[in-house]
Order: structure tokens, then sequence, then C-alpha cells
């Protein structure tokens, strides 16, 4: 009964990854339609030995990275602080996952222009405020600006998650850790943080595969500057095959990225599946 609508999922991403692979070893430009024929692996070794696809993937390690460090710690610390008893915690835990409902373009113009400007944004009248020279966040410390918003978008989606998993906990192992004498530091670290480990490992794998793949927020915000600062894989890509009209190269940048992230699933897999069974 399932088979129609795998069939279908399953036309609808072979076909495209089957284009992919045809271009990728194909001459074909935009700029020069006559320029045809069978490339080999010629485009495989352009956008590899290009200098910007080495500082791309040094960007996408690093845009991971620090996205996965600030919402791991910050999603842990809000679902610390929510599953408090509080006044107007329905309304809180709202306020807290609404930015995961904002789309990226969105939410990356908002950071753009209403929090970094450095003209008339909220971060730049602060500066003034202290006396300070305005931050121009975007040109300064592009690929960090992108971190913030990208975590910030994923930020109540991790809390949720953990949330969820606190929420589990059993509170006779809270009072009986208190009884014996632990304090706030050691249930954390010996109760609270071994039960969370599981929605943490899940909160890593699902993030990183989408993460992976930003591009909305570095296309709205930098533009992939200054120079490759901020460029990732797939905005490279989105730069070597549309805004270079080199689609061969670009199909072939599409399919090391593809590469890429299937071998960090399969890592990731792994790890999750070891710390399920422990």
């Amino acid at each position: 009964m399932m088979a129609p609508a795998v069939i279908v999922l399953f036309i609808w991403m072979a076909v495209p990854l089957a284009m992919t692979l045809w271009f990728s070893f194909q001459n074909y430009s935009l700029i020069n339609p006559m320029m045809t024929g069978f490339a080999g692996w010629a485009n495989y070794i352009y956008v590899i030995g290009d200098p910007s696809f080495t500082q791309a993937l040094l960007n996408t390690l690093f845009l991971v990275g620090g996205v996965l460090l600030i919402t791991v710690i910050g999603g842990t610390f809000l679902a610390l602080l929510l599953d408090q008893p509080i006044w107007g915690q329905g309304i809180l835990r709202i306020l807290v996952i609404s930015p995961f409902f904002v789309m990226p373009p969105v939410a990356a113009l908002i950071w753009k222009n209403g929090f970094m400007h450095p003209g008339y944004g909220m971060l730049g009248h602060l500066w003034k405020a202290f006396g300070l020279q305005p931050v121009d966040w975007f040109n300064q410390y592009p690929l960090f600006s992108v971190i913030v918003i990208v975590a910030w978008q994923w930020l109540p989606f991790a809390t949720l998650i953990l949330l969820t998993a606190l929420q589990s906990l059993s509170e006779e192992q809270r009072e009986a850790a208190e009884m014996d004498g632990a304090n706030a530091l050691n249930r954390f670290r010996y109760i609270i943080l071994p039960h969370m480990a599981r929605a943490i490992t899940i909160v890593i794998l699902i993030q990183t595969i989408f993460l992976l793949g930003i591009f909305a927020e570095i296309r709205v915000t930098t533009g992939g500057g200054p120079g490759y600062a901020s460029t990732n894989i797939a905005f490279l890509v989105f730069r070597t095959g549309i805004l270079s009209n080199d689609i061969g190269a670009g199909s072939a940048g599409g399919v090391v990225a593809v590469i890429i992230a299937n071998i960090v699933a399969i890592f990731l897999m792994r790890a999750v599946g070891r710390n399920l069974d422990a």
C-alpha cells in the first residue's frame, strides 16, 4: 500500500540527482551555450582544487560547530529554566519556541536591518548610547553574524527536545539525590545531564543534517562575503553554478556536497546508534 508514495518520492529524488550527476561530467556554461561536450573529471578537479572550496569547507565546519555549541548549551539552560514552576510558564514557552516558526529569509532580514545594522540597528544605537563606535557586523564578523542568526532560529528546536527529555526524568530520582545531600551542580552533572544525553545526541544529529545546507541566511545578509569569508559549501555551489553561470562545475560541487553530507550523516547515525543502545 505504501508503494505508490515510495515510488513518487524515489522519482522526486532520483531524477534531480541523476541530472546533477550528468551535468557534472559535461561542459555546460550559460554564458557560452556553444561550449558543450563530455568534460570527464575536469569539473571535479576544478571544484576541489579551487582555494575557495577549502575556505567554504572550513566555513561550513565552523558554522555547524558554532550553531551546535550555542543551541545545545543554550537549549539545556532554557530547558532547565522552563522546567521550573514559574508564573506564566505556558506563555513563556510559546515565546521561547516562536523564533522556530519564522522563515529563514525573514529572520535574516530582521537581524540584518533591525539588530545588526551599524546605522539604524538596535545594537548600533546601544553602542552609541555608551559612546562606542557601532560595529559593522556583516563586514567585520560575517561568519559569526551568520552563526548568531542561525543559532537564534534553531535554539527553540533544541530547547523543545531537551525540555521534553527533562520532563521525563523521574521526580523520585531528584528527590532521592537531594535527600542524599547532592547539591544542584552535582544533581545536574550526575543525574540530569546523563538523562538528557540521548536527547542531546538527537538534537546534534538532526541539526547537523539541516545546517550543512544553510543558504538563505547567507544569501540575504552577507552574500557569502566579504570575499569568501562567509561562504559555505551550499552557497559555493550556488555561486559557481548560478552566479558564475558554470552549470557543469556547479553540478560537480553539488555532488561533492551530497557526498560530504552523507559521510557526516553516516558517522552521526552510528554515533547516535551507540548512544541510544547504551
